[in-house]
C-alpha cells in the first residue's frame, strides 16, 4: 500500500506541472483564435520556447483560402524586416574574415555615393544611425514596385536622398540602409547575400526551407499573402522580383525554420562571442547617447526583462520574433495577412502565458 501511495504521489507531482503547461498552451490557443478573427487573419504559425524547450509550435487557420490548405509548422511565410537580423549575421561573418570593417566608410564599396555620405559606416547602416530616409518616404524618389531594378539602379536612386541628419547624431529606421548593405555584401564577398545566407546560415542551422523570396520557383508549402480592402480579404499585390531580393527582409521561412533560428541564437552559433556582443550592443550616438537598436534587433525592456525583438511586414505577411531575457522565453509569430498586428499578438500571447 505504501508503494502504491508513493507511486500515486510521484505521478501527481509529474502531472501538476504538465497540467499547468497544458493550461498555458490552451490559453494561448484561445487568444490566437480570437485575435485572428478580430484582425481578419486567414492563417498563422505560432511558437513559444521557454528556457530552450519548445512548449508550443502549431499552425492556425488557412495558408491558402482558395485551395482550403491549412497552416502547419512547415508552411512557408514571408519574413518582412525580421530578415534584417539575418543580413546582420552575414555582415558579421564578413567582418570576422576581414572582408568588411564595421567602421569602414560605405564609399569604399559605393564610390559613386555623394561626398556627404563619406562619414557613413557599415555600423551606421546596421543600426539605422546613418541619417538615411526611405526612398518611398521622400517626394520624387518613389520606386516603381512593378519595375525590376539592378543593384546599380537601386543604389543610384538611394544616392539622390538627402540625409536627415549627420551620421551618428540620431536614430531613424531605414529599409534603404539594409538594401545598400546587401549591395555592399555582394561587392565585398563576390556573392549574392542570399547565397551566403543559404550556405553559411540556413544550412548550418538546419533551416531547411528558408530562402530568399522567389515567386517564379515552385516552392512546396508556400502560403498566400492577403490584405483587407473595403472590409474584404484580397490577395496581396504583386511586386517585381528585385524588390523581393532585398537584404532589408526578402525571405521565406517556416515556423520550423524560425525555431531552428532561435536555437542558433541561444547557442550563439555561427559567430564569435564578440560578434554576437556587437550585434546586441545599442547603437552609439554622438555625445554619448545610444539608440534602441543593435544590428537587426530592437533593444528594449518588457515587464522588467530585456526584450530583443523585430517585426516585419511585406506583401500581405506579418512576422515577429520576441526574445525575453533574452534566453528565458521566445515568441515567434508568422501571419499571412497585412492586417495582423504582430506586436499585439506577442503581447497577448505573453499575457496568456503569464496569467
Amino acid at each position: 500500500m505504501r508503494a502504491i501511495a508513493a507511486l500515486s504521489l510521484a505521478l501527481f507531482a509529474l502531472a501538476a506541472p504538465l497540467h499547468a503547461q497544458t493550461s498555458k498552451v490552451e490559453r494561448v490557443n484561445t487568444f490566437v483564435a480570437e485575435a485572428m478573427a478580430g484582425y481578419k487573419v486567414p492563417g498563422a504559425a505560432i511558437a513559444v520556447i521557454e528556457n530552450g524547450e519548445v512548449i508550443l509550435a502549431r499552425g492556425y487557420g488557412y495558408a491558402n483560402l482558395e485551395h482550403g490548405i491549412l497552416v502547419t509548422t512547415e508552411t512557408i511565410f514571408q519574413s518582412g524586416s525580421v530578415g534584417k537580423q539575418f543580413t546582420a549575421v552575414v555582415v558579421m561573418l564578413l567582418v570576422e574574415e576581414g572582408k568588411l570593417g564595421l567602421d569602414d566608410s560605405i564609399t569604399k564599396w559605393l564610390p559613386k555615393a555623394p561626398k556627404a555620405w563619406k562619414p557613413i559606416t557599415i555600423r551606421h547602416l546596421l543600426n539605422h544611425t546613418a541619417g538615411l530616409p526611405g526612398i518611398n518616404d521622400v517626394p520624387d524618389t518613389h520606386l516603381d514596385l512593378r519595375r525590376d531594378y539592378t543593384d546599380d539602379e537601386l543604389a543610384a536612386a538611394a544616392f539622390k536622398l538627402k540625409l536627415l541628419f549627420p551620421p551618428g547624431v540620431r536614430w531613424a529606421y531605414s529599409n534603404d540602409g539594409y538594401d545598400l548593405l546587401g549591395i555592399v555584401i555582394a561587392k565585398a564577398s563576390g556573392h549574392f547575400y542570399g547565397d551566403l545566407l543559404r550556405d553559411r546560415v540556413f544550412a548550418p542551422l538546419g533551416m531547411k526551407t528558408a530562402r530568399v523570396i522567389d515567386e517564379e520557383d515552385l516552392i512546396p508549402g508556400r502560403a498566400a499573402g492577403y490584405r483587407i480592402k473595403n472590409n474584404e480579404i484580397k490577395n496581396q499585390e504583386w511586386v517585381a522580383p528585385s524588390h523581393n531580393r532585398s537584404a532589408a527582409g526578402g525571405l521565406y521561412l517556416s515556423l520550423k525554420d524560425f525555431i531552428a533560428w532561435d536555437k542558433g541564437l541561444r547557442e550563439k552559433a555561427l559567430l564569435k562571442a564578440e560578434s554576437w556582443a556587437a550585434i546586441y550592443e545599442p547603437g552609439r550616438l554622438i555625445k554619448g547617447y545610444t539608440a534602441p537598436y543593435g544590428f537587426g534587433w530592437n533593444l528594449s525592456e518588457y515587464a522588467g526583462r530585456a526584450h530583443y525583438w523585430h517585426s516585419g511586414g511585406w506583401q500581405g505577411f506579418r512576422a515577429q520574433i520576441s526574445r525575453f531575457g533574452p534566453d528565458d522565453r521566445t515568441v515567434l509569430v508568422l501571419c499571412n495577412s497585412a492586417s495582423c498586428k504582430s506586436s499585439l499578438m506577442v503581447q497577448g500571447i505573453v499575457g496568456a502565458l503569464d496569467r
